[in-house]
């Protein structure tokens, strides 16, 4: 069972991070799905999303996977993150960060990160991530 649901991690993010966009999906255990609303502010020459917000996608669902599990611990924070761009992402459809907890130590979190363009089937980018925990 998770330690805090679907809409008190939304409420979290609100509070926590009023520059966020992030929607928070869905959580299940050891996971976490994110959407990411796409407008011209995320588009690049060329009209692909950002890597910059392709990363940010995944560091939110990675953090939201997390606390879904430990609770709201805060200060929890990103140690590593290392992205691969694989498809084009598709300029006006929302980004779908899907997040699959690997590893939950006390001190470590690794996870993967599979983002999408909403409606289409092909992997945009692979993200793994670390993240160190604080001590309660």
């Amino acid at each position: 069972m998770s330690q805090m649901n679907q809409e008190a991690l939304q409420q979290l993010i609100q509070r926590e991070f009023p520059q966020s966009e992030v929607v928070v999906e869905k959580v299940v255990p050891c996971g976490a799905t994110v959407r990411m609303p796409i407008g011209e502010q995320h588009l690049r020459p060329g009209g692909t999303v950002s890597g910059p917000t392709m990363m940010a996608l995944a560091d939110t669902a990675m953090y939201v996977a997390i606390l879904g599990e430990i609770g709201p611990m805060l200060l929890a924070v990103t140690t590593n993150l290392n992205i691969n761009f694989m498809h084009k992402p598709v300029a006006n459809c929302d980004l779908l960060g899907e997040c699959r907890l690997l590893k939950l130590g006390k001190r470590l979190a690794v996870g993967e990160v599979s983002i999408y363009s909403e409606g289409y089937p092909e992997i945009v980018a692979h993200v793994t991530s670390t993240y160190s925990i604080p001590p309660r």
